[in-house]
């Protein structure tokens, strides 16, 4: 049995869609759940390989290894992580932020970008970003990730609106990897034929998926609900591949992380598996 974690947002849609269409062995096991989620599997040996938050692999470096070619990024906006504020962000000097808890790279993500970028330092708290009354009362700006940040962007709830793939590049002129696929060293030294396999045939279905991107958009965009105009524009900015540009966006992630006191300080050099 190989468990392969897959997040359960439209951001991956033009890989999974494909994916779903395709016969794999019977012992290649789907696993869906929130980035967060499928970081603690990873971490409990509850999947094997999957995609997960990037932090997931900055702060365990000596378990993982990086599947090479294959990310959740983007270069500029990404369109779908969100800071929500009612003021601007340079305001928001011991305030109140709600971070989404579904994503550890996001929240670290939103803290560099506050406190390194606009040399702020707000109060944050974890907890429900979008159907919580109290977030929206109590915090001056919230941290909203995935399918919640579409409809939070669609429904125009707050007056500034923070993409923070977009203040990533504007600040260091590279791509943000939001979420990188993993793979357990454990797992890798049982059977790294299965992993290149399945490595392999995540790359061919993100190939067929973005050849087939119309139709996708329209069978993905009424769950947020988008129309697909809308959608197709969302989906063309999400990036999948780990390009050498990339790695280098990591790494200076990283690094933030570990002059930050938030990583340890062996992640670098990366270890990527193909």
């Amino acid at each position: 049995m190989v468990r392969i974690g897959m997040v359960n947002y439209i951001n991956v849609a033009p890989i999974y869609e494909v994916w779903k269409e395709q016969i794999f062995p019977a012992h290649w096991q789907v696993i869906e759940a929130q980035p967060s989620q499928l970081n603690v599997l990873l971490a409990e040996d509850g999947i094997d390989l999957g995609f997960v938050s990037s932090y997931a692999y900055a702060v365990q470096p000596h378990r993982y290894q990086i599947l090479a070619d294959l990310s959740i990024s983007a270069t500029g906006s990404v369109g779908s992580v969100f800071l929500f504020s009612k003021v601007p962000p340079e305001q928001l000097h011991g305030k109140l932020v709600m971070l989404t808890g579904q994503s550890d790279t996001s929240i670290r993500l939103v803290k560099i970008i506050l406190e390194e970028f606009y040399r702020v330092q707000p109060i944050y708290e974890v907890g429900e970003v979008y159907h919580s009354l109290d977030a929206q009362q109590r915090a001056s700006a919230v941290l909203a990730i995935g399918d919640d940040a579409l409809r939070l962007n669609v429904e125009r709830r707050y007056p500034v609106q923070l993409d923070l793939g977009e203040t990533w590049h504007r600040e260091t002129g590279l791509p943000f990897v939001f979420s990188v696929c993993a793979v357990r060293e454990s797992f890798l030294a049982q059977e790294p034929q299965t992993a290149r396999l399945v490595r392999q045939a995540l790359v061919d279905c993100r190939e067929q998926g973005h050849q087939r991107m119309g139709e996708i958009c329209d069978r993905v965009a009424r769950r947020i609900p988008m129309d697909c105009e809308a959608c197709s524009h969302y989906l063309m900015g999400i990036e999948h591949d780990l390009s050498p540009i990339k790695i280098q966006a990591l790494e200076r992630f990283f690094q933030y992380l570990m002059d930050r006191g938030e990583a340890p300080n062996n992640v670098l050099p990366l270890k990527i598996f193909s």
